[in-house]
């Protein structure tokens, strides 16, 4: 047996027997905290390092100090030391390829979050030893994965757990490694979460091979890497498609401390976003919409097809969707800040313009305090409606000014523009506010416009 595997029964061994020994209400010390596994290229090389999948088990009377956790952990001489609790809902978090071969650094961190927010049974999937160096390798190695994983979810059944009590949480690979334990389940899984599910060898397979809708009786993923390391597809009930699903503010100038860091900055804002809305600090609110094309231009700004309620980011059950039966593979848009809690508001623009003679550009300055939201229209001479979507940090009632400027030089001859009006409104509308307009605004090349807004937020 390699030096490894001897190491980590080693620790398995000693936290089973030190737990009987001390009983489950003395605390665990640092010595017998588990914790997820690494392995290195070296070792790779020369062992080819077989799959091994483990499980680590973190509830509120263990937050802080993860116990190895599996089938043994059921029987009834471990029961007693076992902080898994039947009668609770289990949330279960599957990490995805480790290009590095480093064991997952957020993984406590989101377990302590899902823990924040529920009383919930959290099980983490370790399979770092499968999960590294040569990716379509790893692919291989995923349905073995969510066997191994049947298997215990088998064993918990037998001992009371309902399919419909687990929520699994997949990030990248993890995510299609999830849904096929749901497809073994025959859909009956309680719900998946895939966190920026990847794309790579996933964006043209079969439904069987990758996360879909019939994998879980509810289906919900985050998309923030579509271009690259994501998925472009929906593959859940509801998909969050942030900021279009590609491109995420913050990653383009990220001071990451390494390039492997800067390259996945969009790979894994899903994840950071995810736990930031398990706090509840503010609402992240999905619209439905065809495209972000269409959703940029202000062409959906409800949630009809949800009879008005729109979806959230978060554990709310079933996105707080209450139609039934529920849409699927329905695209969801919204826009995040760069930073936690990385909430941001919709706010609608419409600008009407009297017909030009020429093309013109007019830049459009929302300001609160310290705080501004600028946007550029190219105004064309055969339109005279514009709308576009701003993400700004604050409420519409929280905007004190507004600013127009006719910035057309050298390339825009256009002289003076005519404003017929030019309208805010939030979406989607929580507060039922109307929108705020300001009619008959002349802009001249060079003279900037403003008006200041009375606040009336209550």
């Amino acid at each position: 047996m390699p030096r490894k595997q001897k190491s980590v029964l080693l620790c398995v061994l000693t936290v089973c027997i030190t737990s009987l020994v001390v009983g489950v209400e003395e605390k665990q010390t640092d010595e017998e905290c588990a914790d997820l596994n690494n392995t290195t290229w070296q070792e790779y090389r020369r062992h080819r390092v077989k799959l091994q999948v483990q499980y680590l088990l973190l509830t509120r009377r263990n937050i802080d100090c993860a116990q190895v956790f599996n089938q043994e952990s059921l029987t009834e001489t471990q029961q007693q030391s076992s902080y898994f609790n039947i009668s609770r809902p289990t949330k279960v978090i599957i990490h995805g390829y480790r290009a590095l071969g480093s064991k997952p650094s957020w993984v406590k961190q989101l377990a302590q979050a899902l823990l924040r927010a529920q009383d919930v049974n959290v099980v983490v999937v370790d399979w770092v030893y499968g999960a590294s160096f040569a990716y379509n390798l790893v692919v291989e190695n995923y349905k073995d994965v969510a066997l191994q994983i049947s298997v215990l979810i088998n064993q918990l059944q037998e001992h009371g757990c309902k399919l419909e009590s687990f929520h699994f949480i997949g990030v990248s690979l993890g995510a299609h490694v999830a849904g096929f334990v749901g497809t073994l389940f025959e859909g009956k899984i309680g719900r998946i979460t895939g966190l920026d599910p990847a794309g790579p060898m996933f964006k043209g397979a079969d439904t069987y091979d990758r996360l879909d809708p019939s994998d879980a009786q509810f289906v919900d993923a985050i998309h923030t890497d579509s271009d690259y390391f994501g998925i472009s597809i929906p593959v859940g009930h509801v998909d969050f498609f942030l900021n279009g699903g590609k491109d995420q503010t913050g990653c383009a100038r990220s001071r990451f401390a390494s390039m492997y860091g800067y390259v996945i900055c969009d790979h894994m804002r899903a994840l950071h976003v995810y736990m930031s809305a398990l706090n509840g600090s503010c609402p992240l609110v999905g619209i439905p919409c065809y495209s972000y094309e269409d959703f940029m231009k202000g062409r959906c700004v409800d949630c009809a097809i949800y009879k008005g309620t729109c979806p959230t980011v978060g554990l709310s059950e079933n996105c707080g969707i209450t139609v039934s039966p529920i849409p699927r593979e329905q695209k969801l848009f919204l826009l995040t800040s760069s930073s936690p809690p990385f909430c941001s508001h919709h706010i609608l623009l419409q600008l009407e313009v009297s017909p030009l003679d020429k093309s013109a550009e007019v830049e459009v300055k929302l300001m609160t305090d310290n705080l501004g939201t600028e946007r550029r229209l190219r105004l064309q001479r055969d339109t005279t409606v514009y709308r576009t979507v701003l993400s700004h940090p604050v409420a519409l009632c929280e905007i004190y000014s507004i600013q127009l400027k006719n910035t057309g030089a050298r390339f825009y001859r256009q002289g003076d523009i005519h404003i017929k009006s030019v309208c805010l409104s939030e979406f989607p509308s929580l507060r039922r506010e109307e929108p705020i307009c300001v009619n008959n605004i002349n802009i001249r090349r060079g003279a900037p416009w403003s008006h200041d807004f009375v606040q009336v937020c209550g």
